[in-house]
């Protein structure tokens, strides 16, 4: 049985490393859909919501500041024990109360978060993978960090492999935008 929350007609969960451009992305189609028919929901907002309870600033671990970073290893350990304990608990906070016939799951970072979704809502789930050249990333501020570009938050979708869609974001305007503008038709054709 679906959680609480609308009954979507399309789940699109991106994944992607850092940098690679997820949120740019998912910006990008709401923009173009409108928040009233599409909604980005980030499975990190409520993890740093609950590890902001650790008496950190919750706006400030939102931004792509050195303060997130400061606290992101023991934010991606402190998740990894909430996930361990209950592998749902991060997806089901995210669709509570949503309404919007289209979901668009910005930050997907584990096998365990597409089967989630797949149990919950079924055939309307379908996987985007945001891929970026290093080159690119590293244009976009992008530093390996050991304990995080190795870990799993980064590294658990690596072989999946059976992506429904793949999104090439690798600073080339003109390719990203007819990538967009397929994806944009398959989701007008879902409303």
């Amino acid at each position: 049985m679906a959680p609480l929350g609308g009954a979507p007609r399309l789940v699109l969960l991106f994944s992607g490393k850092r940098k690679s451009g997820k949120d740019f992305v998912t910006e990008a189609l709401q923009s173009r859909l409108g928040a009233d028919v599409c909604a980005v929901l980030r499975l990190s907002g409520p993890l740093k919501e609950q590890y902001a309870q650790h008496g950190l600033n919750f706006q400030r671990l939102l931004d792509t500041s050195t303060y997130k970073e400061a606290f992101r290893k023991d934010m991606i350990r402190w998740g990894e024990e909430k996930r361990q304990a209950d592998p749902g608990f991060f997806c089901r906070k995210i669709v509570e109360g949503i309404s919007q016939p289209i979901w668009l799951v910005s930050d997907t970072r584990r096998v365990s978060d597409i089967q989630w979704f797949r149990e919950a809502y079924g055939a309307v789930t379908q996987t985007v993978r945001v891929v970026a050249l290093e080159q690119s990333r590293q244009q976009r501020g992008w530093v390996f960090t050991p304990g995080v570009d190795d870990a799993e938050s980064e590294c658990g979708l690596d072989n999946f492999g059976d992506f429904d869609w793949v999104i090439e974001n690798h600073g080339v305007e003109q390719r990203l935008e007819e990538q967009l503008e397929n994806l944009i038709e398959f989701i007008r054709s879902r409303l």
